[in-house]
């Protein structure tokens, strides 16, 4: 299995142009909202526990990015948790209200990305590797991560894969 090095310097090579990193910056979180708040529902109960789509593709997700790394998997956990939570409170509105709210996150989230690959001049990552999209929100976490100082060894073996280039 690919290491989180791996994961993050290949989305990386889709991502290079600042402008492209800023838009993922905004459009990736409302995608990953949108996705959740169109998941919250329905909801079941099992074992006194209510669950709902969104929550078995965060545990999912949570699960991945914990094997990847651990105290990024842990952000991600918490992220995840919060936009479980965000989901399920707009999922409790009308359906109409829901809907609008899904799909009008995810729809202006992609079109941030879209925006973002025209400045790259490159098409996005999932287009060859389909796992780029459970990559993307990983690398917008660590995105910010690297500039606010933090996890400056992962930072910098990425940005070696683009040296030897």
């Amino acid at each position: 299995m690919k290491t989180i090095t791996d994961h993050l310097a290949g989305y990386a090579a889709y991502h290079r142009d600042q402008r492209n990193i800023i838009t993922h910056l905004f459009g990736i979180p409302l995608i990953v909202l949108g996705i959740e708040t169109l998941l919250a529902r329905p909801s079941f109960m099992i074992a006194d526990i209510a669950l709902s789509p969104a929550i078995l593709v965060s545990i999912a997700a949570a699960l991945f990015y914990l094997y990847l790394d651990v105290a990024l998997g842990i952000l991600m956990t918490v992220l995840l948790g919060l936009a479980v939570w965000f989901g399920a409170s707009i999922a409790e509105l009308g359906t109409a209200a829901w809907l609008t709210a899904g799909i009008g996150m995810f729809v202006v989230g992609w079109v941030f990305q879209f925006i973002g690959h025209y400045f790259e001049g490159k098409k996005p990552a999932f287009v060859d590797d389909i796992m780029g999209l459970a990559i993307g929100p990983l690398f917008v976490v660590a995105e910010v991560i690297f500039m606010l100082g933090g996890k400056k060894q992962l930072h910098q073996a990425i940005e070696a894969r683009f040296q030897q280039e």
